[in-house]
């Protein structure tokens, strides 16, 4: 089992937001964070209504980028005010260079609103570290799951099939092995008819990348200075 001290992510803090040195990219909007989260995938998922008629016991996210755990922890919060009491959230994150417990601690300070659902993430967060862990939070429901690993080998190992996707990896063009096709026939793989995605990024190469794997893809306005954004669903092999 591997240590968060040999594999932890380098950043750098500027203006009190951390910042990855490796990728030369931000971990998330410095116009605001959470309201880029809830704009982009939350709404772009359209989970609060999705989860106001919830009819099965058990929601499934799937996430590239578990980076800083905000959007785990603003789709937990809204999990708890909309769905089902019975029902759970299953919320999967890859991550190939997950924060130290003191980074990710200091980044998920700015977010008083999120502490009630931060406190219980971060009592446990030591223990995801290396291989496939889950984490049981607020009565078992929520379930989460931090694959530590390449995108493509980690999806590729998994058979828990999304209601939803966050893509949320560093910029394509920062990171390119996040946004590659075998992402996206993964994805594919890992789908079913009613299955969402959204994403910060209206690259070319992801809109057609997804396109190519079976995903019906709409544009859609960005969240700050970002001019357009991406969301979709599955619809199958198109061959």
């Amino acid at each position: 089992m591997q240590n968060f001290i040999n594999i932890h992510a380098k950043i750098e803090w500027r203006d009190n937001q951390p910042y990855s040195t490796a990728f030369d990219d931000v971990y998330f909007s410095s116009d605001d964070g959470l309201l880029e989260t809830e704009y982009v995938f939350l709404q772009g998922n359209h989970l609060a209504s999705r989860w106001q008629q919830l009819a099965t016991d058990t929601f499934t996210i799937i996430e590239t980028g578990f980076g800083t755990g905000l959007n785990f922890l603003c789709a937990t919060r809204l999990w708890l005010d909309t769905a089902p009491q019975e029902a759970t959230l299953h919320f999967i994150s890859v991550e190939q260079f997950p924060l130290t417990l003191e980074d990710i601690s200091t980044a998920l300070q700015a977010w008083t609103d999120l502490a009630f659902v931060t406190a219980p993430l971060l009592t446990q967060y030591s223990s995801l570290a290396g291989g496939k862990q889950t984490i049981s939070l607020f009565d078992k429901r929520v379930q989460l799951t931090l694959l530590m690993g390449d995108a493509t080998t980690e999806l590729g190992l998994i058979e828990n099939i999304a209601d939803a996707w966050f893509l949320d990896g560093f910029a394509p063009a920062k990171n390119p092995d996040m946004w590659q096709a075998a992402v996206f026939e993964q994805m594919a793989r890992l789908s079913h008819g009613a299955t969402t995605f959204a994403t910060f990024t209206s690259a070319g190469v992801v809109r057609r990348g997804l396109i190519s794997a079976g995903f019906a893809v709409s544009k859609r306005t960005g969240f700050g200075k970002k001019r357009e954004m991406l969301t979709g669903h599955y619809q199958g092999s198109q061959s």
